[in-house]
């Protein structure tokens, strides 16, 4: 498996989270600290209860510790609802001024019967370019 296959799973409460990320090579600009990365989420509800995305938050951390909050409704202008079996899937990305990085998140969802919130994870995943050695997660 290369590195560009490598994907991070996490499941919360039968909601299954996928994330494989991308460097974006045309985008970036290596001379001038600036690095960017497209992310695929794949969320598959695998449980029993249809449930609704409502916010988002995220810790993006560049190489060098430095880490920003974003939070946020829904996710790419969606707020999805997922029946028993049904996934969503989207594309997103992020600039870093380093080479390396990593983010992880957390998606705050209700069940639509109940209007129970819960929060399901989003598992933490390595932004690396080849402009350094891959980063590790500690």
């Amino acid at each position: 498996m290369t590195k560009a296959d490598a994907a991070f799973t996490a499941t919360t409460r039968g909601i299954r989270v996928t994330v494989r990320s991308f460097y974006l090579e045309d985008q970036s600009e290596p001379d001038r600290g600036h690095f960017v990365w497209a992310y695929r989420i794949a969320i598959a509800n695998e449980g029993a209860e249809t449930v609704q995305l409502l916010k988002r938050s995220w810790q993006i951390t560049d190489a060098q510790g430095r880490s920003q909050q974003v939070h946020g409704e829904g996710v790419v202008g969606e707020q999805p609802v997922l029946g028993p079996g049904e996934h969503f899937e989207y594309t997103s990305g992020t600039p870093l001024p380093t080479p390396s990085g990593f983010m992880v998140g957390t998606y705050h969802m209700v069940v639509t019967a109940t209007r129970e919130a819960f929060d399901v994870a989003v598992p933490a995943f390595s932004l690396d370019s080849p402009h350094q050695p891959a980063s590790r997660l500690h």
